[in-house]
C-alpha cells in the first residue's frame, strides 16, 4: 500500500484520555453535578470524552443556563498538566510520510493538550474543526487536505479510534481507514485495516 500521507486523529488515537479525564474535565463535572443524578453523570462522563459539551448538553436536555455556563467553561478550558504519549505511537514519529492531525474540540482545549503532548511537530500541519465556531465536519477537513496538497483518495490514510467519526468520515470520501483499538472494543470489521496497537501500521505502509 503506497501513501502518500496518513492523517490522525488525536484523543484516544495518539495518547488515552481516560486517564486524564477526571483532571481535564473537572470543572465540569462540578458545574453539572448539582443538576442531574450520579447515573446521569457518568453517562455524560463517558459521552465528553468523545463528544463536545454542547452536545452532550441537548443529548441531556440540559436547562439554557446550565448550557450557557457549560459553554463558558468549555471554551476557556486548556489542560497544563502531563499527557503522555502511546508507547507504540514514538516510533511513527520517524515514518518517511506526510502526517497531519484533524482532531475535532474546542480550539483553546485541544491546542493545549497537543502542546502538553509535545506532538506539534510531528505534523505537516494540524487542523482543529470547532464546533463553536463553524459545522465544518471532519469530511469537510480531510477534503480541504486532498484538495489544498493535491491527493487523491488512495494517496492518504486515516487513522482514528472512533468509527462513526473519523473512520466514517473518510469512508465517505473513499479514504482507506486504520482502526486503533487499543481498549478491543470493535469488529476489524469496521476498517479496511485495524490494530490494538501500532505494531502492524509500519509493514501495512511498506
Amino acid at each position: 500500500m503506497i501513501k502518500k500521507a496518513l492523517i490522525f486523529d488525536l484523543d484516544d488515537t495518539i495518547y488515552p484520555i481516560k486517564p486524564y479525564a477526571d483532571a481535564m474535565f473537572g470543572p465540569l463535572y462540578d458545574l453539572i453535578r448539582p443538576h442531574i443524578s450520579e447515573e446521569i453523570l457518568e453517562a455524560v462522563k463517558e459521552d465528553l470524552l468523545t463528544t463536545p459539551f454542547q452536545k452532550v448538553a441537548d443529548r441531556y436536555h440540559f436547562s439554557y443556563g446550565l448550557k450557557q455556563e457549560g459553554m463558558q467553561i468549555s471554551l476557556d478550558m486548556g489542560f497544563d498538566g502531563e499527557l503522555t504519549p502511546f508507547e507504540d505511537y514514538l516510533p511513527l514519529r520517524d515514518l518517511k510520510i506526510e502526517k497531519f492531525l484533524v482532531t475535532g474540540g474546542y480550539t483553546k482545549f485541544q491546542k493545549s493538550k497537543i502542546k502538553q503532548l509535545g506532538v506539534g511537530r510531528d505534523f505537516k500541519e494540524i487542523f482543529i474543526p470547532d464546533p463553536a465556531k463553524s459545522n465544518l465536519e471532519k469530511a469537510d477537513v480531510f477534503k480541504q487536505i486532498l484538495n489544498k496538497y493535491h491527493y487523491g483518495p488512495k494517496d492518504v490514510l486515516v487513522i482514528g479510534d472512533n468509527p462513526e467519526a473519523e473512520i466514517a468520515a473518510a469512508k465517505e470520501l473513499d479514504i482507506e481507514t486504520y482502526l486503533y483499538d487499543y481498549q478491543q472494543k470493535y469488529s476489524p470489521a469496521l476498517a479496511d485495516y485495524y490494530g490494538v496497537n501500532y505494531k502492524n501500521l509500519p509493514p501495512i505502509l511498506s
